[in-house]
């Protein structure tokens, strides 16, 4: 009975401490919306962010060379050449490749 008493004059001494380390415990690290994932969260958006924004430039990009389609009929030749690798009648295509 006595350790049981000593265990609670302690607990009684120190109750504010001990509310205080296990509430730090669970905002911090335990619960679902603790600090810990909170820094996860914020890391995860930046990559993100990073994300869209090459989206965007690839978007860009594309969308410039649509509009250059629209206007222009030698961008769709040399677009054919660059990419399918087709040729006109009078010309040879010679394709150097670093595979060994």
């Amino acid at each position: 009975m006595s350790q049981i008493n000593k265990l609670w004059n302690v607990l009684r001494r120190f109750k504010y401490v001990i509310v205080l380390v296990l509430g730090v415990a669970i905002v911090g690290f335990i619960d679902e919306n603790s600090v810990l994932s909170h820094v996860r969260n914020v890391r995860h958006i930046g990559d993100l962010d990073t994300e869209i924004e090459q989206y965007r430039r690839s978007y860009e990009r594309d969308n410039e060379q649509l509009h250059l389609l629209d206007r222009d009929p030698k961008a769709i030749e040399r677009i054919a050449r660059e990419r399918y690798f087709m040729k006109a009648d009078d010309e040879d295509i010679f394709v150097l490749s670093d595979d060994l």
